[in-house]
């Protein structure tokens, strides 16, 4: 065979190793995504699952929110009737105290136009405060007022109550009272008028003697004119006892109530050989209402002291502020009080001198009732007898 016929077996060909990688890489992806794609399906199914599960809970929610939704709109309305039935107003204020809401009893009071409008407003448009502490004058009616806090704390509820007829039945009580005292005492009145004018005629019987000096006349006329006052006294404090005491609308610094009833007792407590002494912390307190009557009720308590202590005695009159109250205590060093005899010491015509007529605490007493206030004995003292008469502090000196 010819050399240039001869054939000749070529190598084999070397196995395509990147190829073969690309290939193991591509099953590799393919089992990947295979594997992703059944963990998503997976988590789409559990997914699947917690949305029937969350919309079957809000299904229940709905139903319960509606559910209390329906009460609470039946409530508000039973709330809303009870309002418009109450025969009190009801007034409600907002975190600025406007008048946000008021009940059909409130607007007949106050009108439609006090929704919105600033509280204190209404109150200096329509209300005048009285000496009573919590109570009001709208026109020819008494009103009782009482506030409270909202639990959220973004306003109030005033409840507002007409008192008028309480407050005429107590007027009437008082002066059936008065009346009823009054007919009580009235033997004992006429024995008390007819000693001091027996006095006072026999006295006057003797100026018209023949032959009498002059300094007898005098005398004689002095014990007439001594018993016809004493007359005067009894007969005046009968009229303002049983006629009860008027009470203006006087603002009167305590500072001054105190001096005044100091510089009066104080040349008498020097005449009976008495120790007196004062001690003033009123603070610039004012009370509203009738200087007259307030010092006269104040002498009262000085001259019942004055009667009950006995030369060399002590007697001290105090003035402090407790809170929102005046406390005016006049304090004695005599025999005290006895204890059986507190309950009755302020009864009209009760008495344990041999002269008057008993009505001076009891007149002092009603004068400080009608002020809004009291008059106690106090129990701390450990001799002598104290009293203490509380008056309200004027609700400007409160505010400021």
């Amino acid at each position: 065979m010819h050399p240039k016929f001869l054939m000749t077996k070529s190598p084999p060909p070397e196995p395509d190793h990147a190829a073969a990688d690309k290939a193991a890489e591509l099953q590799r992806a393919f089992a990947m995504f295979n594997q992703v794609s059944a963990d998503l399906t997976r988590a789409y199914e559990a997914l699947q699952q917690r949305v029937a599960s969350l919309t079957e809970e809000l299904a229940v929610a709905n139903g319960e929110l509606r559910r209390q939704y329906r009460e609470k709109e039946a409530l508000s309305e039973r709330l809303s009737s009870l309002l418009d039935a109450l025969p009190a107003g009801v007034v409600l204020l907002d975190s600025a105290a406007r008048v946000s809401a008021v009940n059909p009893v409130a607007m007949a009071m106050f009108g439609a136009q006090a929704v919105g409008q600033h509280w204190g407003d209404v109150v200096a448009r329509s209300l005048e405060p009285t000496l009573t502490v919590g109570e009001w004058r709208l026109g020819e009616a008494w009103l009782s007022m009482a506030e409270s806090v909202l639990p959220s704390g973004d306003g109030k509820i005033l409840v507002i109550h007409d008192v008028t007829s309480a407050q005429r039945m107590k007027e009437e009580l008082e002066r059936s009272q008065r009346l009823a005292a009054m007919g009580e005492m009235a033997a004992s009145l006429a024995h008390q008028l007819r000693t001091p004018l027996a006095a006072a005629l026999l006295y006057a019987s003797n100026l018209g003697q023949p032959g009498m000096s002059e300094e007898a006349r005098a005398k004689f006329s002095d014990k007439a004119t001594g018993q016809l006052r004493r007359l005067e006294r009894l007969i005046q404090d009968v009229l303002l006892f049983a006629r009860g005491e008027s009470i203006g609308r006087d603002v009167i610094p305590a500072a001054e109530l105190f001096a005044e009833a100091a510089q009066t007792m104080e040349p008498l407590m020097r005449e009976h050989a008495i120790e007196f002494s004062t001690v003033d912390g009123c603070a610039g307190a004012k009370i509203v209402g009738s200087r007259k009557a307030l010092s006269g009720a104040l002498l009262n308590l000085l001259e019942n002291a004055l009667q009950a202590t006995p030369a060399g005695g002590k007697i001290c009159l105090t003035g402090k502020i407790c809170s929102d109250f005046l406390s005016l205590s006049v304090r004695d060093s005599g025999p005290g009080v006895a204890p059986e005899k507190r309950d009755r010491i302020f009864e009209p015509f009760y008495t344990t001198k041999g002269q008057g007529t008993g009505l001076g605490l009891a007149i002092a007493l009603g004068v400080a009732r009608a002020h809004g206030g009291t008059i106690e004995i106090s129990t701390a003292a450990s001799e002598g007898a104290e009293f203490v008469m509380t008056l309200p502090i004027a609700a400007a000196q409160n505010e400021g």
